[in-house]
């Protein structure tokens, strides 16, 4: 039997998270599971949210870490551990400051740049060789003002504008399973808005 993907979204547990720009990465994986017709659901050994799932004839595990944000790693590291899934085939998607709303884009591997889930998953997978799909929600433009802008709702017109950008992605994704990354890329980086 072919490795799963592990396909992760970042975000933080409960209500009070639910809508803000820090769970952009939840979105994904809610939609992912929508499109699919799975409900993710509780499970205890994997820290979070979880569901098997086969997306266009492809095994998955789709999983929402429970841990918070900065513990993210933990969740995602009973996830590879339990089934035995290489770094390379985990994607991760988590919020980006530094992409406007509007635009996502996938990569493998590369820095942190100071997202405290990846630090988290760089950590506790003891590699950043791992996909990306990085959802811009744009940055309030002073560094003291991050955590506050990460942790509120984006306005009306940014909320469409990450929630089309997550569904672009998710029109890729076949093609991304399909072991045809730089074509999932090229498309999805090309309907970007200018």
């Amino acid at each position: 039997m072919a490795t799963p993907w592990l396909i992760a979204g970042l975000g933080n547990p409960g209500s009070k998270y639910e809508r803000t720009r820090h769970n952009a990465g939840f979105w994904f994986i809610e939609r992912l599971a929508e499109r699919h017709h799975v409900s993710l659901k509780g499970e205890k050994k994997l820290h979070g949210l979880a569901v098997k799932a086969r997306l266009g004839g492809h095994d998955a595990v789709l999983l929402m870490p429970e841990t918070f944000m900065n513990d993210s790693g933990r969740s995602l590291r009973a996830a590879t551990d339990f089934y035995r899934i290489p770094a390379e085939r985990v994607i991760i998607a988590y919020d980006d400051l530094d992409l406007k709303p509007g635009t996502a884009k996938l990569k493998l591997g590369g820095g942190h740049g100071g997202h405290n889930g990846l630090r988290s998953a760089f950590s506790h997978l003891g590699t950043p060789e791992f996909w990306r799909l990085r959802i811009g929600i744009g940055h309030p433009g002073l560094a003291a003002q991050v955590t506050p802008w990460v942790l509120g709702r984006a306005s009306a017109d940014e909320q469409r504008a990450i929630v089309d950008s997550i569904e672009r992605s998710l029109d890729v994704f076949p093609e991304f399973l399909a072991g045809r990354p730089g074509e999932a890329m090229k498309e999805l980086h090309r309907s970007a808005p200018q």
